[in-house]
C-alpha cells in the first residue's frame, strides 16, 4: 500500500457482508454464499479538509452502494474476479488514486475461516 502523503486521506470499509453466487461446484452454483469485502481507498482530500463540503469529499456510501448492487446481483466462479470486479467499480471514480479491495470466501475450507484474494490498483 502506498504511503499516505499529506493531504491524502486513506478510506476504508471493514467487513461488509454480502450473499452471492460463487464458485464452480453445483452446491455453490445453486445457493448463495456469504463474502465479507474490505475496501481501502486513498484519494486527495485537502479541498474537502479545508472547505468542510461535501462536494469535495469523496463519497464512500456511492461507492459501497454500487458494490453492495454489483456483488448481489452477479454470479462468479472465481474468487479473483469478483475481486476484480469490485476493484475495477472502485477505481472507476476518478477522484480514487489506489484502491486495494480483500474479499473472503468464508467457510471455503473445512478447518479455515475463509480464504482471501486482495488485489490493488493504483493511478
Amino acid at each position: 500500500m502506498p504511503r499516505l502523503d499529506p493531504g491524502m486521506a486513506r478510506i476504508r470499509v471493514k467487513d461488509l457482508r454480502l450473499r452471492t453466487y460463487i464458485g464452480i461446484k453445483e452446491e455453490e452454483i445453486l445457493n448463495k454464499q456469504d463474502v465479507l469485502i474490505n475496501l481501502t481507498i486513498l484519494y486527495p482530500a485537502d479541498e474537502a479538509v479545508r472547505d468542510n463540503d461535501i462536494d469535495h469529499a469523496l463519497n464512500y456510501r456511492t461507492i459501497t452502494k454500487a458494490v453492495i448492487r454489483h456483488v448481489e446481483e452477479n454470479r462468479f466462479a472465481l474468487l479473483e474476479r469478483l475481486t476484480q470486479e469490485i476493484l475495477d467499480l472502485v477505481m472507476s471514480n476518478p477522484a480514487v488514486h489506489y484502491a486495494e479491495v480483500e474479499v473472503d470466501k468464508l467457510h471455503a475450507l473445512r478447518f479455515a475461516e475463509s480464504v482471501s484474494i486482495t488485489l490493488a490498483a493504483q493511478r
